[in-house]
């Protein structure tokens, strides 16, 4: 219940006045009437907030924080309370208490945009950059996103310059932290060395426009130029395949083993935000499934899975997996139940392919890259982009189960791997600071 709920109908209409006089601009008659309210019910969080701001706007500072922290003993919960209290504290030089008023704004609403703004402001001003840079980034990627702060017009005209300040500080400031996780490599094996990789980075940072070879590519994360650009790609640029190959039987073994034991698959798909399984599945409602049994995910080895399937982790073991902290490799045994359908997507990056080894493969089963079909063959491996749009199905009765893993593409040096491996995990953590998902 809000204090403004048990106010009598006269103070009712009051506020009503009040609220009204501050949306048309009229803010000496709001304020005259909030400081009524606030005489009348001292806990109106409401008045104390407005009447602590207009005691900022003049620089009192010293009332505007007094008022605020009443605001505050009366709603220690509220977001705008406490972005109002971290500002006044700010304007007070206390920047540590801002600091804990601000974050205790966007914990409670993490989207509250204009708080984290603040926030990092108040962040920067205490040279804590590693921190700023992030909610500096989150702040305006949050605005923007609900289509404010994209230009003069949707910039309140107080803001205008702070924010364009802004966006030359995380500009300079995402620059300069991903090229410095390249830095001790290029000391070590100079700039043509690491050319590619530095295109790469400023296509992401949008210094330089991605030329894709094919339409049906677009990678969601990183894409790297002049490499070999195809859906599918030839065995022979894999000469480890055919000893995978070679295991089919004993790595199924072990998966009708795990099968049997019904235990240990879990979803493949996590949501995040807005996102649905239908937007990725389709299928026989409350059937469908797509599930994995994960050596790997998100680069995280799972130990009590390997100590599972100690044979296929050995072999795994000898591949050249990708590895980078926190975000490859993923291996997995994927299970599509009967009817399901993995619906058309994309994957993150084309520095890394996709291997196949297809384990348990019933009739009318496929897999489509870049608009071409695949029928799995049990044992026979298939390597493709999944940067190319690609989807699959299980039009069986029975369930399909693939060994999925991934591996650099072969283009690359072993230079270029070692630098990818260092500015992936660099900008993972930036935008893990930064709430990206």
């Amino acid at each position: 219940m809000h204090a403004s709920d048990s106010l009598s109908p006269v103070l009712q209409a009051q506020l009503a006045a009040a609220r009204g006089a501050a949306a048309q601009g009229r803010i000496a008659e709001a304020e005259q009437l909030f400081q009524r309210l606030v005489d009348a019910s001292p806990g109106l969080a409401e008045g104390l907030n407005f009447l602590g701001m207009c005691a900022l706007a003049r620089q009192q500072t010293g009332e505007a924080v007094a008022l605020l922290e009443r605001a505050r003993g009366v709603a220690p919960e509220d977001a705008e309370t406490l972005k109002n209290l971290g500002q006044a504290y700010r304007r007070a030089g206390r920047l540590d208490a801002a600091v804990v008023a601000l974050r205790g704004a966007v914990e409670r609403e993490p989207d509250y945009f204009l708080a984290r703004f603040h926030l990092a402001g108040t962040l920067q001003q205490l040279q804590r950059e590693h921190e700023a840079l992030p909610e500096y980034f989150r702040a305006l990627r949050s605005a923007q996103q609900r289509g404010e702060w994209l230009n003069e017009a949707t910039t309140p005209p107080g803001l205008r310059q702070p924010v364009l300040a802004a966006m030359r500080y995380v500009d300079q400031g995402r620059h300069a932290l991903f090229d410095g996780a390249l830095a001790p490599l290029r000391a070590r094996f100079g700039n043509d060395a690491l050319r590619r990789v530095a295109r790469a980075l400023a296509i992401y940072l949008g210094d330089e426009p991605a030329h894709y070879p094919n339409p049906a590519q677009r990678p969601l994360f990183l894409f790297f130029p002049e490499i070999a650009s195809q859906a599918y790609y030839e065995r022979s640029r894999f000469p480890w395949l055919e000893a995978l190959e070679a295991q089919t039987d004993a790595i199924r073994l072990e998966l009708v083993n795990l099968l049997a034991a019904e235990h240990g698959f879990e979803p493949f798909l996590r949501f995040d935000g807005d996102a649905r399984i239908d937007d990725y599945l389709s299928g026989r409602e409350g059937q469908r499934a797509w599930t994995g049994f994960f050596f790997y995910r998100h680069g995280e080895r799972r130990e009590d899975n390997c100590a599972r399937c100690p044979t296929t982790t050995a072999i795994l073991d000898n591949l050249p997996i990708v590895r980078i902290r926190e975000h490859a490799p993923e291996v997995l045994f994927s299970l599509l139940t009967p009817g399901a359908h993995i619906l058309p997507h994309r994957g993150v990056t084309n520095t890394r392919l996709v291997t196949h080894l297809p384990l348990i493969v019933p009739d009318h089963c496929a897999l489509r890259v870049g608009g071409v079909d695949h029928a799995w063959q049990e044992g026979r491996c298939v390597v493709f982009d999944d940067t190319y749009e690609h989807e699959a199905w299980n039009r069986s009765e029975r369930t399909r189960v693939v060994l999925i893993l991934d591996t650099w593409h072969p283009d690359l040096t072993e230079v270029e791997r070692e630098a990818l491996s260092a500015l992936v995990g660099v900008i993972g953590d930036f935008n893990h600071r930064a709430g990206v998902r």
